[in-house]
């Protein structure tokens, strides 16, 4: 296994990380965002306030994206066992 194979492998793998880490964090991002307007809106200045709308939209992303995901992540796992005899040989 040549270096230009495993940095390619690594690269996919980590593409393939900040593809399926991207929705749950842009997610927790804009609910943070809108929580963070609505308090300075009504000033109302609770730091704990943005951690239940954060674990409810992650949690409601993680139930509607999820099948993607293990697909996603499925896929990636059957194309990299089915290359071995092609990376070894």
């Amino acid at each position: 296994m040549t270096p230009e194979t495993v940095v390619t492998l690594l690269q996919r793998a980590m593409e393939l990380m900040i593809l399926l880490g991207a929705p749950v964090l842009l997610t927790a991002l804009i609910a943070g965002l809108i929580v963070s307007i609505f308090q300075a809106a009504t000033q109302i200045n609770e730091a704990t306030l943005s951690f239940i709308p954060k674990i409810l939209a992650c949690f409601l992303v993680l139930v509607l994206a999820l099948p993607w995901m293990i697909e996603t992540m499925s896929d990636y796992t059957i194309r990299l066992y089915q290359s071995i005899p092609q990376l070894i040989g």
